[in-house]
């Protein structure tokens, strides 16, 4: 029951903070970065800026409610080793979706 609770705070904090990544991106006003060590655009190197920020702020929410998915699915199966299946594809997997999604964004919206 206490690992239950640990990992729930632990996980809630996490994915309070991928909604709050993506609540500052869905508001920012100036072209957001995808926090992977490259610089982020600068106003004149992207077509639509709103359009821009939501898509990116989407997919850190999104990956928000991925994080909360593994904890309750965890909490499904109990304490065992099975549970690594849910943790690895909710955590894990949307990693690489979202890079390719953030290439798809530069392609869609840089300025040639």
């Amino acid at each position: 029951m206490e690992s239950t609770v640990i990992s729930g705070v632990i996980l809630g904090l996490c994915a309070m903070i991928m909604f709050g990544i993506g609540v500052f991106q869905i508001k920012s006003k100036k072209p957001v970065g995808f926090y992977s060590g490259e610089k982020a655009p600068s106003e004149n190197e992207i077509s639509n800026i709103s359009a821009w920020n939501k898509k990116h702020g989407a997919m850190w929410m999104i990956y928000g409610v991925c994080i909360i998915l593994a904890w309750v699915c965890g909490l499904i199966i109990g304490d065992s080793l099975m549970m690594l299946i849910p943790f690895s594809i909710c955590l894990l997997l949307p990693i690489p979706f979202m890079v390719w999604y953030h290439h798809k964004l530069i392609k869609k919206y840089y300025i040639k």
